[in-house]
């Protein structure tokens, strides 16, 4: 079969011109703009909600924000959802038997709905498109799909259920293929008659809110029944103006009496007009006519049914004036489509859309204020980090320069503190003596006793002159550390910060600083030995030991003996003062002022080995000069002195003798260390000067890695900001843009059209 030829709207051919396309091409592209619009603020409530995570980034975004654009989201979800389901809807009204059905099957140019003798309408139906390729059905309350193959099955499938009844709804899918109209997101809903039933307003509520246009099909061989004008009142009072268009079906009626058609005509009109436009007052007299339409929808579908099986569509048994009629019901059409597109568009997406514009202006806002926000942190971030890299740069400049300071300041101090202890200790081993006599103790020559006895003088006198050297030197070591470490501490406190300046006398505590003299007697003078046995003052022996010290007059001792055990096999002979020429003694005498220790040795050792016979010639010399009462006089005083100091070597003689001998020793020990001393003491100085240095600069490190820490994290915020500031701008020109696509929308679509 030949498929029909294009019959104006509905055909496929010229469908792009239909004005049904304007509702088609607004919903897609509000869909589209709502789809962007639902991934921009998805964006950005990720973007928000990032930036509410981030310690570092608080305050730019708030918790109120981050909720109020998930809620935006989880609005424009729904919003989206309810667009894509959207569709025109013209709902048909009308008294019983008017002929609803007939006129939807004569716009869908095919048999969709039962019509005719017999068949009346019971419930309420909706007619809309679906991709499958075959039609279905769907009651109130089911999701089963009935499958219906022709109308009779669907007219079967309606009576059968006694649950149906006229306040339900059934969905009839009739396939898009088979009606061009049905493309377009038309639903079109037939309704049992306005006379079968007192449940208008249920019936309002449930299938009129959201109709955007009301086609009250009357009966033209009748008047406007109040049955009808009753049901539009109460749609009227529900809805702002109402879109409803009004035709006067079976009005091939009139054929029959053609002188009275254009009388009667008149009065419909007359009727229609002053209901729309005074009692329901949703038209004005010049719109009225526009609304107003008599037709025969009958005779409409037969001849679409007539084309469609490749007849002429003016063929069969036609009324006269067909041609006319055919030409009033496209007109219809025509009107209808302008005004439920028109309508459709305004009623379904102006509120979406101006929702959507206020929607775009808060997140705009809010990525206006986030913009602010980080651009004054990122300011302050920016003037936060030059001032620590400055201040970093202050402490590292000082700390050099302290650094160098303080080492010349503990150079002098060291070399201060040496000085003084050398001093102090020269002192000190000059009146050893005093601190020696200040010794008491028992003593004896045993020795057991002696051992103790030199024991206890040992740490006598290391605890002596610590004291001494303590008193002399500490207070002011002391003083001179203490004022050292002050000043250090003054100097290092303007590198630290605030926090860190209260905790400084804990890290460095002020504590008196004691020093160590470590004399340490006990190992210096562990090799003393004692000679405590009697010694004539005048004897031979102590007069070597008083001209010539105790080391010299040892060996002078030594060499006497090795000079006395050779002579004793053979004496030599025998010489005086006076058998060598004295002159050739004097000359040497002059040519040498001074003997040395050597040669004086010498010379007692040679003299001694010639005792025995200079005895006799000095005896006999001295016998003859001064006579023999005088060398008496001196034996007998010699004689006295030897017995008197003889009585007197008793067990304090001998006391006092071992200090003597122990203050020579130690004097002489204790001289060996005073370089070493005053240089430990020196070091100790320095140590300790040394230790509050570096547990100050400790911290200055401690505070310079702080800052490098805190610029660090200062440059990682700023990196941040900026990102935030980048993407929040980013954002805010994406809202531009939506926003010039909702007013490009909004002009082109819901402004009036001039």
């Amino acid at each position: 079969m030949a498929s029909a030829p294009p019959f104006r709207r509905t055909d496929s051919a010229r469908g792009e011109l239909s004005p049904l396309k304007h509702f088609v091409v607004a919903k897609k592209t509000i869909s589209d703009v709502f789809e962007q619009l639902l991934n921009y603020v998805k964006e950005t409530s990720g973007f928000v909600e990032e930036i509410t995570g981030n310690k570092a980034l608080e305050n730019i975004a708030s918790e109120d924000q981050k909720l109020e654009i998930q809620a935006y989201a989880d609005k424009l979800a729904v919003i989206k959802e309810v667009l894509a389901r959207r569709h025109m809807k013209v709902a048909f009204f009308g008294r019983t038997s008017n002929g609803k059905s007939t006129v939807i099957n004569a716009m869908l140019r095919d048999r969709v709905l039962p019509s005719g003798i017999g068949h009346t309408t019971n419930c309420f139906l909706s007619v809309e498109g679906t991709d499958d390729d075959k039609a279905y059905l769907m009651t109130d309350g089911s999701e089963e799909q009935k499958s219906i193959k022709t109308v009779n099955q669907l007219a079967h499938a309606l009576h059968m259920d006694e649950s149906l009844d006229a306040g339900c709804l059934v969905r009839v899918f009739w396939p898009k293929t088979k009606c061009a109209l049905l493309r377009d997101d038309l639903v079109l809903v037939d309704s049992p008659g306005t006379d079968v039933t007192t449940q208008l307003d249920s019936w309002i509520d449930k299938f009129c809110l959201d109709a955007d246009v009301f086609v009250l099909v009357a009966n033209s061989e009748s008047t406007l029944m109040n049955t009808e004008k009753q049901f539009f009142h109460k749609v009227n009072e529900r809805l702002s103006k109402p879109n409803i268009f009004i035709l006067n079906n079976r009005w091939d009626a009139s054929a029959n009496e053609p002188e009275y058609m254009e009388h009667v005509r008149k009065q419909h009109t007359d009727r229609c007009v002053k209901f729309l436009v005074e009692e329901l007052k949703v038209v004005d007299c010049a719109q009225a006519p526009n609304r107003i339409f008599f037709i025969s929808a009958k005779e409409v579908l037969n001849s679409h049914m007539q084309r469609a099986q490749g007849m002429p569509e003016s063929g069969g048994a036609l009324a006269d004036g067909f041609q006319d009629r055919l030409k009033e019901f496209k007109n219809f059409e025509k009107k209808f489509e302008e005004c439920i597109s028109q309508s459709a568009v305004k009623t379904k997406f102006e509120q979406h859309t101006i929702r959507a514009k206020q929607i775009t202006e808060k997140v705009q806002s809010i990525m206006d204020h986030i913009n602010i926000e980080a651009a004054e942190k990122r300011v302050a971030a920016l003037e936060d980090r030059e001032n620590q890299r400055d201040r970093l740069e202050f402490v590292k400049n000082q700390l050099n320069l302290l650094n160098d300071e303080i080492k010349k300041k503990i150079k002098a101090i060291s070399e201060d503190v040496e000085s003084k202890v050398s001093t102090a200790m020269e002192e000190e081993i000059c009146r050893l003596n005093v601190i020696v006599d200040e010794f008491r103790a028992d003593f004896h020559p045993s020795p057991h006793v002696l051992k103790i006895y030199k024991s206890d003088l040992l740490a006598h006198v290391e605890e002596g002159m610590g004291k001494n050297l303590a008193f002399r030197c500490s207070n002011a070591i002391n003083a001179s550390v203490q004022s050292s470490q002050q000043y250090m501490i003054d100097s290092m406190l303007p590198l630290l910060p605030s926090a860190a300046q209260s905790q400084v006398p804990m890290l460095v505590p002020s504590r008196k600083f004691d020093l160590s003299y470590d004399i340490n007697c006990s190992t210096l003078c562990s090799d003393f030995q004692e000679d405590i046995e009697f010694k004539f003052s005048l004897g031979w022996t102590a007069l070597i030991h008083r001209f010539l010290g105790s080391v010299n007059a040892q060996r002078a001792l030594r060499l006497v003996d090795q000079k006395f055990q050779s002579s004793q096999p053979a004496l030599p002979p025998a010489r005086t003062l006076s058998s060598g020429p004295p002159s050739s003694i004097a000359p040497r005498n002059q040519e040498t002022a001074l003997m040395t220790q050597d040669d004086l040795i010498f010379a007692i050792a040679s003299l001694s080995s010639r005792t025995s016979m200079g005895v006799l010639v000095v005896g006999g010399v001295v016998w003859k000069t001064v006579g023999w009462k005088l060398i008496a006089f001196s034996a007998s005083v010699y004689g006295l002195l030897y017995f008197y100091e003889r009585l007197t070597w008793s067990t304090k003689a001998k006391e006092r003798t071992l200090k003597r001998q122990f203050v020579d020793y130690a004097s002489e020990k204790l001289q060996l260390i005073v370089s070493i001393t005053s240089a430990n003491c020196s070091k100790q100085v320095q140590q300790e000067m040394a230790s509050t240095f570096a547990q100050l600069c400790q911290q200055v490190d401690q505070t310079k890695k702080e800052l490098e820490a805190e610029i660090r994290q200062l440059t990682t915020k700023i990196d941040q900001l900026e990102t935030v500031q980048s993407h929040s701008k980013t954002l805010r020109h994406k809202a531009t843009q939506l926003e010039e696509q909702l007013d490009k929308f909004t002009n082109q679509y819901l402004q009036p059209q001039q």
